[in-house]
This record gives C-alpha cells, structure tokens and sequence, in this order.
C-alpha cells in the first residue's frame, strides 16, 4: 500500500491495484496548489471523513474527471448523488467490503457542515482492512476514548491523525491516541496550512520519539510505504 500526502487531510493511497483519494483539498491550499496537478490524479473511489471546505473543495472537480464513487457518511453521499455522482453511504459503526478491502465508518468528535452551512452528517474516520496492511485514517477529530475500540479489531499498521490543535487535537494528544490504537506508526495530518495549526515540527518528532514512536510528517507530494 503507498499513501501519498497531497497537505492538510489529503491523501492519495494506492492498494490492491485501485486508487482512492482522500478529503481532498488542494486547489484552496496555498501549500499544494502549485505542487499537485489535480487533473492528473486518479481516482476510484473518493473519501470524505465530513464536510467542511477543507476536506471536499475539490471532491466533485476529482469526481467529474475519473468517475469515481464518493463514500462517506450517509448524508454527504446522498448530497452528491442528487448532483449525479456515485456515492456509496456509510454510517459510524458500519463496514463493507470493497474491491480494495474492507472499510469501516467509525467515530470522529468534530463537526461538519457543507460550505453553505448546510447538514453536513456526523464526522468520521475510516479504518481500511486490506491484504497488503491496515491502515486508520481518523478525520478532524479530538482525542476520545472511541478510539480504544479499533484494535480490539484490527491491528494497525499506520495511522493517519491530525496534529495541528485548535480544531483538532495537537501533538500531545495525538500520542495518547497513537497508544489508544496500539499503533506506533503516525502519519501527521492537518498542520501547517494556516497559522492557527502550524506546528514546531522538531518537537512533534521529539514527543513521539520519546515514546519510541515513529511520526512522519511528509513534504506535499511524497509518500510512505506500508
């Protein structure tokens, strides 16, 4: 499986021969827009962890180009299936099997509106059960004891969490988290963007190394192996 850091919460993964792109935002950030070619990306299927600009801007853009089939919590499918896209519903607690593996809907504490403030659904997270590894892709969200029933399923291999505080929670509680989901392999996500996430990225490293973390924090564009 490679998953590929496009900035913010965005995120390309590649497994099982098909392509998925995650909360893409690209377009609206002034860190990626001149390193990513949004044209150029594939997709077959697009996740949305919720509704918040800085996670769709550039899902239907993605979505007209490759065809792909949304999926996300039930409300934000059923939005982008009155506008002709395919999308396949899911809800907090529910899984289904997909072509690339199997996908599970699970709790994230955030909030979520369409730009025009419309019901955006509940937040979530996914976590993705494939054969070449699992991985937790865990949406805007606070630190919660939700998180401690993950591993009581699956075994992680990496974990996706945001890291940049103020709308999310920060490095400190994302280590906490990372015990929570037994898994000690971090991909940091939403920071930087703005000035309210910017973080000291030698300190995140210094916290989890503490711990005998690994926390990578990739540049736009690069990618990580699992």
């Amino acid at each position: 499986m490679k998953i590929t850091y496009y900035g913010q919460n965005s995120l390309a993964i590649e497994v099982a021969g098909k392509h998925i792109v995650v909360d893409p935002f690209i377009t609206g950030n002034d860190l990626a827009k001149d390193k990513v070619a949004l044209d150029a990306l594939k997709a077959d299927y697009i996740l949305l962890t919720h509704a918040h600009q800085d996670h769709i801007l550039d899902a239907e853009a993605i979505a007209k180009n490759t065809g792909a089939t949304m999926v996300s919590n039930a409300e934000i499918a059923s939005h982008y299936e009155s506008k002709g896209f395919n999308a396949h519903p899911m809800n907090h607690g529910g899984s289904w099997k997909f072509d690339f593996g199997r996908l599970k809907y699970v709790v994230a504490h955030h909030s979520s509106s369409f730009p025009d403030g419309s019901y955006g659904g509940q937040p979530g997270g996914f976590v993705l059960e494939t054969a070449e590894g699992n991985l937790y892709i865990a949406g805007d969200t606070s630190l919660t004891m939700d998180m401690k029933l993950i591993p009581m399923r699956t075994k992680l291999d990496l974990a996706v969490l945001p890291i940049g505080d103020n709308f999310t929670m920060g490095v400190d509680d994302a280590v906490i988290a990372s015990d929570f989901i037994e898994c000690d392999k971090i991909l940091g996500c939403h920071y930087d963007t703005f000035g309210l996430i910017k973080i000291d990225h030698k300190l995140a490293h210094d916290k989890f190394k503490m711990k005998n973390k690994e926390l990578h924090l990739l540049p736009i564009g690069e990618s990580i192996e699992v």
